[in-house]
């Protein structure tokens, strides 16, 4: 056997091996997840031809239209890197940038890694998501709970270049290894999660709870579970990072009263903001303020949920999330930011059980990510 052929057979066999570990369900998922990304992208180009009047022109126009808003500045740091000149852009954490960069280099095309990073992660996020739900509901629960993921109003953003499908497959992971008491794994991807977004950091208490209710229900002390220190390395890379830029580690931390609008607040003075949002011009009234109020209500009603009805360290999760979000005088993006709190999932795949609520709540998903994205594509503010 030449060696040629030695590489043909060692692939040909990893392959078989990667589809003996896969399910069903699994294949079924990632039929989902390539059928609902080709109907995104088909749908974003009819919609921004039908409203705008104008042809996106070609692949690249249909991959062009959702270069908007963040993804701009993730692509330019993908290309360029992180410099002095423009010291703000250390807000931005670096992995999906890097990522990006490093598929860049097989590809030849910036705008086009930054697709296939996020496509790859939200193939990961909803093959783990099943498999973690799987672990305290039934199949059914795990299979709905990925379907309500996949048809979320926001989820267009697990599709571009934004960093949410990055995100949530590395936080699932950290959660699903922990859950299986494979704290090195929980650790490594706990850090890399928070390398990706600042709420990663809130992987330490919810690992810290999971880890705090293993001990309770066992009453044996698990050396491994010390591997949660790892999870802060993350921070740790994006203040060095700070600190190569400006000098100032917390450099970044330090420029959010320039670069955000918001300051620390209770959650009710944001919510009320939004309430006084309702009396602008009928388009912003409805996204600055209807939506954001609309979400922050689900996001409130989906905590008590968790509490009740999950495991602790979901629960955790999804109450550090909501606070993060919401505890600001000036609430925004709380549709998208929804996204993370995957815990919706979870209790949407419960009551989806009936069949009344199923329909409900898909048929609520479908015509808010239809409307939501459209307007998205023609660069308009949709989260």
């Amino acid at each position: 056997m030449n060696q040629v052929e030695k590489i043909r057979s060692t692939i040909k066999n990893g392959f078989a091996r990667t589809a003996g570990l896969m399910s069903g369900d699994d294949w079924l998922i990632i039929g989902w997840v390539f059928a609902s990304k080709a109907l995104l992208f088909v749908f974003g180009a009819k919609s921004y031809q039908i409203l705008e009047n104008e042809r996106p022109g070609g692949l690249r126009g249909w991959l062009e239209i959702w270069n908007q808003w963040d993804s701009i500045h993730y692509l330019r740091l993908a290309q360029v890197g992180y410099s002095s000149k423009d010291v703000w852009k250390a807000w931005f954490y670096p992995l999906f940038p890097w990522t990006t960069r490093f598929v860049a280099w097989a590809t030849g095309n910036y705008l086009v890694a930054a697709f296939i990073v996020s496509a790859l992660g939200v193939l990961a996020a909803a093959l783990v998501l099943r498999r973690l739900v799987a672990i305290e509901f039934s199949t059914e629960v795990a299979m709905r709970a990925v379907w309500f993921f996949l048809i979320f109003p926001t989820a267009y953003f697990l599709h571009i270049g934004y960093t949410e499908s990055l995100f949530l497959a590395l936080v699932l992971t950290s959660i699903w290894a922990a859950r299986k008491q494979n704290w090195s794994l929980a650790g490594v991807t706990g850090a890399l999660a928070w390398m990706t977004r600042a709420n990663g950091s809130m992987l330490v208490p919810a690992l810290a709870v999971e880890a705090a209710h293993q001990w309770w229900s066992s009453r044996r002390w698990i050396w491994s579970w010390l591997y949660l220190a790892i999870v802060p390395l993350g921070f740790g890379v994006y203040l060095f990072l700070n600190w190569k830029i400006t000098g100032d580690p917390f450099a970044a931390l330090r420029m959010r009263k320039t670069i955000s609008s918001a300051t620390v607040a209770w959650p009710w003075v944001g919510i009320h903001d939004s309430i006084d949002s309702l009396d602008r011009e009928p388009g912003e009234a409805e996204i600055v303020g209807a939506q954001e109020l609309y979400f922050s209500i689900l996001g409130l009603i989906c905590v008590i949920a968790s509490w009740v009805k999950l495991r602790p360290v979901y629960a955790v999760w999804m109450t550090g999330n909501y606070l993060l979000v919401t505890s600001v005088d000036f609430i925004e993006s709380v549709p998208r930011y929804s996204l993370t709190m995957f815990p919706i999932f979870m209790l949407f795949a419960l009551v989806g059980a009936s069949r009344f609520w199923f329909g409900i709540i898909t048929i609520w998903s479908l015509l808010f990510l239809a409307i939501f994205s459209s307007l998205f594509v023609r660069g308009w503010w949709a989260f």
